[in-house]
């Protein structure tokens, strides 16, 4: 029994509700039709048929164009129907500009061109810096590698570039006094005691291999006159005496280096090693 009459009371609140939706007051205000911010709604056969020197506008296009017309007040449906009429208007002339760009394109090449043909007669007038000459010296010769590294690094900022090498000198160690050597030791021994018996001393016989083998030697000297005057001696003592120079060969290092002209005094200067010099050579 309960359950019918909620059945009832709710059938008949549906009932109440749908009047109250149907009859009842809206809450809105009713839009006066002669008020002028509303534009006025206008059929399509009402519309003026369009001229025919008119450019022809696709159906789509004119469709949309009334439609916006017909559903939004005046000005912003007549912004819209030129917004969409303009594009199909304006679509043709420009579809037909492709060889004007074209043409367009050629005079930026010739501008590309024209700095470079202006630049050429700058770059040749333009004057040149005054060359440096340099000159190259031979530094030396050293005696040994201390030296030759020790002046390379005091002369290096003052030099464009340098090198070492190496050469084999001969070296003057003294002038000596012989007589020539014998076939064999006994005749040599038999020479020196006939020197002995004619007053002549200071000698010795050569026993060492060599080319002074069996040779009787009568001094080392380092002034040449002195030995000559010793050879004058013996000689005049009846003996073939005969003076040489006494050389060794020994290695020594020179230090070849290429200097701005400018800076050649300074490169005498900064030699230190004794018995150094610099001398012009050829330039590497």
């Amino acid at each position: 029994m309960l359950l019918r009459l909620m059945f009832v009371l709710l059938i008949a609140l549906n009932i109440a509700v749908a009047a109250w939706l149907l009859l009842g007051e809206s809450g809105t205000h009713a839009v006066d039709p002669a008020d002028k911010g509303v534009p006025k709604l206008k059929l399509l056969a009402e519309l003026p048929t369009p001229a025919s020197t008119a450019p022809a506008v696709s159906g789509s296009a004119a469709t949309s164009a009334l439609a916006a017309a017909a559903a939004t007040p005046a000005p912003a449906s007549t912004e819209r129907t030129a917004a969409v009429a303009t594009p199909a208007v304006a679509s043709a002339p420009q579809a037909a500009k492709p060889a004007p760009r074209e043409r367009e394109k050629k005079p930026p090449a010739e501008a590309v061109a024209t700095p470079v043909a202006l630049a050429t007669p700058s770059t040749e007038n333009a004057p040149t810096s005054a060359r440096r000459s340099y000159s190259c010296l031979a530094i030396g010769p050293f005696t040994n590698q201390v030296d030759l590294r020790s002046t390379r690094t005091a002369l290096a900022p003052r030099t464009v570039r340098s090198r070492q090498r190496q050469e084999q000198t001969s070296e003057s160690h003294g002038w000596r006094v012989f007589l020539p050597a014998q076939a064999t030791r006994d005749l040599a021994l038999a020479q020196a005691r006939r020197l002995e018996a004619k007053g002549v001393k200071d000698y010795f016989v050569v026993s060492a291999a060599g080319e002074l083998q069996n040779s009787v030697a009568l001094g080392l000297f380092h002034d040449p006159a002195n030995a000559k005057k010793r050879r004058d001696e013996v000689i005049a003592a009846g003996f073939p005496a005969r003076m040489s120079e006494r050389t060794e060969v020994t290695p020594v290092w020179w230090l070849d280096v290429v200097v701005p002209d400018d800076a050649n005094a300074d490169i005498r200067r900064g030699i230190r090693s004794p018995g150094a010099s610099a001398k012009p050579t050829g330039c590497f």
